[in-house]
């Protein structure tokens, strides 16, 4: 409620304020892709264009300007080609826009966790949030900022009240994890409505950026439709039957989650030992005069920095191993939510949001035979995948 802010980084356009803690003050060198973004959104560009623009113009993105100055996310910059450099995404450009940072406002309690015993965090809804206005200086007039919130809010009921998007917010790209976009087929006589890969729809055919992951509705409405009813009725046939199916399910989830787990933080503890050893010869050399003081100076800038991110990373990774086992109680609440909605013969948003997590969609590829396949991942609220 003073105003502090808890981060490790500030945000794009910001740096951290030298002479008050936990407080940011806005970076000149930087802040001008912030204005940008919020000038070109105030003169009608969507996130797609604004992101195009951004990439045609190779504007640097936050993470390979912390990269730049902090040598974070080397595992992703140290190597990879320029245009990494200024891969702008949709993601990135939309919590820009959104981000209350920019009129000098902090913003607090935003997530949380599921529960005690779950630790994935959800967005709470915003008036759940703490805000403290005028906690530093705005790079964006207020004015402006909320004209680009009306105009985005503008541009989201046009789409609803265009077609009914059932699965909003529900259908992620299984290879880039983007969202996938709804669109309709009007070449043909009848028209048809599908969804494909918002990456690829933007950038792929230019950029070579993922692939089109493409999915009739019909065909997606069917499926899931299926799916549910099927839980439904071995919900009503059979509940304990049903709950011991939910839970040996889980458990084979858990194993490869732990295996891929464990190899992770095998990986950050053995980067850890290696920056022990690096900052070791790195001090031997600056004090045989090997190295200068500025190369000295910058090297254990970018050591430190990702041993920071290495140490944050093997909490997160401990803290999920430490997790507790999924309960009976988990699964009891799914079932007793799909319980609520017996046999539907019909798929709403309400219905599809509260018995599903997320849906992954895999590029189709072609059989042996010829024929078309595809596989879809559903993943149910509270007990994940569990479809074979």
């Amino acid at each position: 409620m003073a105003g502090e802010r808890t981060f490790t980084y500030a945000p794009l356009g910001y740096k951290r304020d030298p002479d008050k803690k936990n407080s940011i003050i806005i970076d000149e060198e930087t802040k001008w892709i912030v204005e940008k973004i919020f000038d070109l959104a105030a003169h009608g560009a969507g996130s797609a264009k604004i992101a195009r623009t951004l990439i045609e113009e190779k504007v640097p993105t936050p993470g390979y300007l912390l990269y730049q100055k902090y040598g974070k996310f080397a595992n992703i910059y140290e190597d990879a080609s320029k245009e990494k450099s200024y891969a702008w995404t949709l993601a990135v450009v939309k919590s820009i826009l959104k981000n209350e940072t920019y009129i000098g406002n902090t913003i607090h309690n935003q997530q949380t966790n599921i529960s005690y015993k779950n630790k994935k965090k959800v967005r709470k809804p915003p008036e759940e949030w703490t805000r403290i206005e005028n906690t530093h200086e705005g790079i964006i007039d207020k004015n402006i900022f909320y004209q680009v919130q009306e105009m985005i809010a503008s541009r989201k009921r046009k789409m609803k009240n265009a077609e009914p998007q059932i699965f909003s917010g529900l259908l992620k790209c299984a290879d880039c994890g983007w969202a996938l976009s709804y669109g309709v087929n009007r070449s043909n006589k009848i028209p048809w409505a599908y969804y494909n890969c918002t990456q690829y729809r933007q950038f792929g055919p230019k950029l070579n950026r993922c692939t089109a992951h493409y999915v009739r509705y019909d065909v997606l409405y069917e499926y899931v439709l299926s799916r549910i009813r099927y839980w439904s009725r071995q919900a009503s046939i059979n509940e304990e039957e049903l709950l011991h199916k939910l839970l040996k399910t889980s458990d084979k989830e858990r194993a490869s989650a732990l295996k891929k787990q464990t190899v992770e933080i095998r990986k950050a503890e053995n980067r850890k030992e290696e920056l022990d050893r690096l900052f070791a010869k790195l001090y031997e050399d600056w004090s045989a005069n090997r190295i200068n003081e500025y190369n000295f100076n910058m090297l254990t800038q970018k050591y430190q920095s990702e041993q920071e991110e290495i140490d944050e990373k093997i909490k997160a990774i401990r803290l999920e191993l430490n997790t507790e086992k999924q309960t009976a109680e988990d699964a009891r609440k799914w079932i007793e939510l799909i319980k609520k909605n017996t046999d539907p013969t019909e798929l709403t948003a309400d219905l599809l949001n509260t018995l599903i997590e997320k849906i992954v969609v895999h590029d189709a590829a072609e059989d042996e035979f010829g024929f078309r396949t595809q596989e879809i991942e559903i993943y149910y609220r509270f007990v994940g995948k569990i479809d074979e």
